[in-house]
Parts: C-alpha cells; sequence; structure tokens
C-alpha cells in the first residue's frame, strides 16, 4: 500500500467517525438483531486454523467442511433448537487482498466461492458467518481490514454474509481500537441497507482494551462483544471464563441486554477434554449467563449424551429468556460452592448451584429461598431445570436442597405464585 493511499484511507475513516459523532448516530446499532442471545457454530476452537486438506479432506478449512456442518445442523436437530449461525473463523483467505482490493477466499479451499457457500447454508435454513479483522493483519497474519473497511462490509454484503466477526489482533491502540470497530459498525449498516440483509456484529474490541474498555460505548456498536481470553478444551479454562464474569471485572454485567451480549466465548461440548460433568457446568452457565451459544465441535460425529445436552431446550430456554438479564453470582464459599442468580421473564428466577472444585465427593448446596433474596409470601414452583422434574412448592423461609457434583452444576427454576 503505497504511503499516500494509506494516508488518505486514513483519512477517509476518520471523517466518517466524525460524521458518525456530529450526526448523533453513534448510539445505536440499528439492524434489530440478536434480540436473544444468537445462537450457531463457529470453527474455532475445534478445527483452528487446519489447512491440510491434502491429508485431511474432511476437517480442514474448506467449503467442504461449513458444507457437512450445515447438512448436520439442519438433520440432526440444532437448527430446530435455535442455532442458526454457520461461521467461518480465521484462515479462509488467500494470503494477499485482489487487484480490486478486495478479499479473496482461497481458491483451493472455498472453490465455489463465499457467495455461493452463504447460498448453501441459506438453503438448509440457516445464516452464514465471516471473519476478518479490525487490524493489519488477522491474528494469523492474512490482510487485516484496517484502511479497508468500507471495501470489505460491502464485500462481505455482497456475498450473502449474515454475520461478521471482527477480531482485533494488529490493531493499534485504544484509539485505532475504538475508532475501527465504530466506523465498521457504520460500513455494515450502509452496505445492508441496500441488500436488506443485516449483519450480526460480532466485535473482539474489549478482549484487546481490557481495563480501558467503555463497555456502554461497545454496547452502542456491536450486538456481542468477546472479553476475555480464547475458551479452549479444558475445565481451568472454562471455569476461569466462569470466574471473571462473576466477578464482573470491569463492570460489563451492567450492559448487555437484548441486542447486546457479552461474549464468553464457544462451547467446547463433545470434544475431547470435558467430563460429563463439566460439560453441564459449561453449558449451564453460558445459559445462565445469558451468553451467545455457539458451538465449536465436530457436530456429524457426536457423543450422544453431549447432543442431548447441547439439545436441552429447558436450558436454552434460559438462556433465550425474553428479558435478557445476565446472570450474577451471589455468593463463592471456600469449598468452592457458588450460587447464581438470573431473574426471568414471568416473574420467575434461574438458580444455579456450581461446585467448581475437582476433588471430594459431591456436595450439597443448601439456603432457603429467602436467603437467595426470593420474597414472595406466597411462595414458589421449583423445576430442576436440566430433567423439567418438579420439586415442589416452596416458601420464603424453606431450604432448597441439591447435591453437586465436583465440576458440576444443578440449576432450578422458581416460578412465583401469584396470589
Amino acid at each position: 500500500m503505497s504511503p499516500k493511499l494509506s494516508s488518505d484511507m486514513r483519512a477517509v475513516e476518520a471523517l466518517v467517525l466524525l460524521v458518525l459523532q456530529f450526526l448523533s448516530l453513534t448510539a445505536a446499532l440499528d439492524n434489530g438483531l440478536a434480540r436473544t442471545p444468537p445462537m450457531g457454530w463457529m470453527q474455532w476452537q475445534r478445527f483452528r486454523c487446519n489447512l491440510n486438506c491434502k491429508d485431511d479432506p474432511d476437517n480442514c478449512i474448506s467449503e467442504r467442511l461449513f458444507m457437512q456442518i450445515a447438512d448436520a445442523m439442519a438433520s440432526n436437530g440444532y437448527r430446530d433448537a435455535g442455532y442458526q449461525y454457520v461461521s467461518i473463523d480465521d484462515c479462509w483467505m488467500l494470503p494477499e487482498r485482489g487487484p480490486d482490493g478486495r478479499l479473496q477466499p482461497d481458491p483451493a479451499r472455498f472453490p465455489s466461492g463465499i457467495k455461493a457457500l452463504a447460498d448453501y447454508i441459506h438453503s438448509k435454513g440457516l445464516r452464514l458467518g465471516i471473519y476478518a479483522d479490525m487490524g493489519l493483519h488477522t491474528c494469523k497474519l492474512y490482510p487485516g481490514s484496517k484502511f479497508y473497511l468500507q471495501t470489505d462490509a460491502e464485500t462481505f454484503a455482497s456475498w450473502g454474509v449474515d454475520m461478521l466477526k471482527l477480531d482485533c489482533c494488529w490493531a493499534g491502540g485504544l484509539e485505532d481500537l475504538e475508532t475501527g470497530y465504530q466506523v465498521m459498525e457504520f460500513f455494515l449498516n450502509q452496505s445492508t441497507r441496500v441488500t436488506n440483509r443485516p449483519i450480526l456484529y460480532a466485535c473482539s474490541w474489549p478482549a484487546c482494551s481490557g481495563s480501558q474498555t467503555k463497555y456502554k460505548l461497545v454496547a452502542q456498536h456491536c450486538n456481542m462483544w468477546r472479553n476475555f481470553v480464547d475458551i479452549r478444551d479444558d475445565w481451568s479454562y472454562v471455569y476461569n471464563t466462569i470466574d471473571f464474569y462473576g466477578n464482573n471485572t470491569y463492570g460489563f454485567r451492567e450492559v448487555a441486554g437484548p441486542g447486546n451480549w457479552n461474549d464468553p466465548d464457544e462451547l467446547s461440548i463433545g470434544n475431547f477434554g470435558l467430563s460429563e460433568d463439566q460439560e453441564r457446568a459449561h453449558f449451564g452457565m453460558w445459559c445462565m449467563m445469558a451468553s451467545p451459544m455457539f458451538m465449536s465441535n465436530d457436530v456429524r460425529h457426536i457423543r450422544k449424551s453431549s447432543q442431548q445436552l447441547l439439545l436441552n431446550k429447558n436450558l436454552i430456554a434460559i438462556n433465550q429468556d425474553p428479558l435478557g438479564i445476565q446472570a450474577y453470582r451471589l455468593s463463592k464459599s471456600s469449598n468452592g460452592m457458588e450460587t447464581w442468580i438470573k431473574p426471568m421473564s414471568g416473574s420467575r428466577y434461574a438458580i444455579a448451584a456450581l461446585l467448581s472444585n475437582d476433588y471430594g465427593s459431591p456436595v450439597w448446596f443448601t439456603s432457603t429461598l429467602a436467603d437467595l433474596g426470593l420474597n414472595a409470601t406466597a411462595g414458589y414452583r421449583i423445576t430442576e431445570a436440566f430433567e423439567n422434574q418438579f420439586m415442589g412448592k416452596y416458601l420464603p423461609s424453606d431450604t432448597l436442597r441439591l447435591l453437586v457434583n465436583p465440576t458440576g452444576i444443578q440449576i432450578v427454576v422458581a416460578e412465583t405464585i401469584q396470589q
């Protein structure tokens, strides 16, 4: 890129930001999407940047993989359970932009092109997500979108893309982050007004700005945003993410709600590293935290227990509750027992008892409903969430007892009895 071209593009993007500020357009991500936490499938945690299509054609990053995943999601119940997006992550493009400045899919791995892949995904009743980076390069050193935000937004829209994950590797300082993410939101909205296909905007902005993140500003421009480390197929990573959310680090819980969601990263359920109890805790807490629910697994070949968990309509209903309130941690004891509360619509409350440690025997969780903040004098109908088993009617003075396995979870829903 010539110095003059770089300077011109920087000036254009700075001008767009000024227009946004002075016309007061910065205060609304007006795409009508993500009124409940988005659900889908994403490549990264399970398939990473596997480019070896010669020796591993079924698992390399290619149109074949995404088409087969879409087939499995449509035929095995995931689409009907609410998982809508099939999202490409890094490593889909060529190392250089085309002569017209546009990003190019690798023709060896995406011979039909992204537009054809989007058409195929749409034919399955699903939506296509794609990946780009706000910096000079992607995390795996493919071309970044810095100075090309308008071009890339228009390209993605022309391909029929339904979701953009915009990463933040090589993005520069805080000012560049704040400017770039706002400008891309403007161009996405402009492009999709032409195509009438709004694009879900998934940002990694807080993941790079950390303690300096202005979460209210992020929520004005992004539908969902990463704010912690990449998840791995390992309990320590899963629990550290839960703990980060329990601490409400930087006060981000308060900005979550319909249209705007904190994203603790993908669901690593049905892979290799988690026990059955840990998978229950992983899924249950993502549901409690009103998190975007993007599986990163091989839905073509998955354990039955993992599939049943991912399709559990009672847990999904907690995640998709229209109030969109993120659960908060009420207590954390020295033995690893944690209590989480999620207010829900219909005067209901989801209560989670999470045992974070991985040693010893199951532990009893005991608490009166009053100690949990549930004080309706007529009491509550309590239902166990995983199996939808009615447990009975409880008054505020009654004690709730739940047996929780190490690195496991129990969740109940308390419905207020109307007087």
